[in-house]
């Protein structure tokens, strides 16, 4: 029977489409990547993936191996489930993906609340941007900006992130918006709602700078470089940010959580859910009714 380390590395190439790829997302190196492949490869006697310049491209037999590959990952997993599910209460790890703006300005001012009152949770914070799955354990729970869509998974809404303008109150232009200049995302956030919104409202008004990261959009601001579309819970009490008044819509994003539907009623996972819950609707800044 092929060792099921080896599929595990090969899974990771077939999903991703590239060894480097692969080896980032398994935190490994590109050799220990392409020893894994060649080891499964010589196990079942069959070339799997086809290596080539830019990309690995799956052969016909690697395309069955990794439809088959996914069903034993699946019970693996539902295994894993299954196990923390029936463990004692209030013990073991869980593992919280959520986005970095809520992880850096929100969660880590109350994880030491959370661990007097669950000392036996072990929380690993994960700050990701991208969507997890909770089907293939990458993160027991997850918070999103998103509604998450995966079938396995169960799905409540906690609140909402709204946004507003915010300028420093020493920019020069803070009261001539035919003037502003926006501090935007780059290219790789072209498709994300608050880059889409903010782009409407500047209109053909000129971009001052990209920065993929919202916190550097908060410095940015700060320091003059000109407009941005912050969460109001990040910005509001900064002493050196002005809100600046908008023509056009308003925008926010709504809190999502979820849990693999296996999961949800596993002691230490209710309690950090319990947990997210909790901290979520006593911010009056996360309220629906604002």
């Amino acid at each position: 029977m092929p060792d099921w380390e080896n599929i595990r590395y090969f899974l990771a190439v077939a999903r991703i489409g590239t060894l480097s790829g692969a080896a980032r997302s398994l935190k490994v190196d590109h050799a220990t990547i392409s020893r894994r492949l060649s080891a499964l490869e010589g196990e079942i006697e069959a070339i799997l993936v086809e290596r080539q310049p830019r990309a690995c491209k799956l052969t016909p037999i690697g395309q069955r191996v990794f439809e088959l590959a996914q069903q034993m990952e699946e019970g693996a997993h539902a295994i894993e489930r299954f196990l923390d599910a029936s463990r004692s209460p209030l013990s073991g790890k869980v593992t919280l993906s959520a986005p970095p703006v809520l992880v850096a300005n929100f969660l880590v001012k109350h994880l030491a609340v959370f661990r007097r009152s669950n000392p036996g949770v072990q929380l690993s914070v994960s700050c990701e941007a991208r969507q997890v799955s909770l089907s293939r354990r990458e993160a027991d729970v997850v918070l999103r900006l998103a509604r998450p869509e995966e079938p396995t998974s169960v799905v409540r809404k906690l609140g909402r992130v709204s946004f507003g303008l915010y300028a420093s109150k020493d920019y020069p232009h803070l009261h001539n918006p035919s003037a502003w200049e926006f501090i935007a995302y780059d290219a790789g956030f072209v498709g994300v709602p608050q880059q889409k919104w903010l782009m409407r409202v500047a209109a053909k008004r000129p971009i001052a700078c990209e920065i993929s990261d919202i916190n550097g959009h908060l410095v940015a601001a700060r320091a003059g470089a000109g407009v941005a579309g912050l969460p109001d819970f990040l910005a509001a009490a900064d002493a050196k940010l002005q809100r600046v008044t908008q023509s056009g819509e308003a925008f926010s994003r709504d809190i999502w959580m979820a849990v693999h539907r296996d999961l949800r009623r596993s002691p230490q996972i209710r309690a950090v859910m319990d947990f997210l819950v909790k901290i979520v609707s006593e911010n009056s800044a996360f309220s629906d009714k604002r």
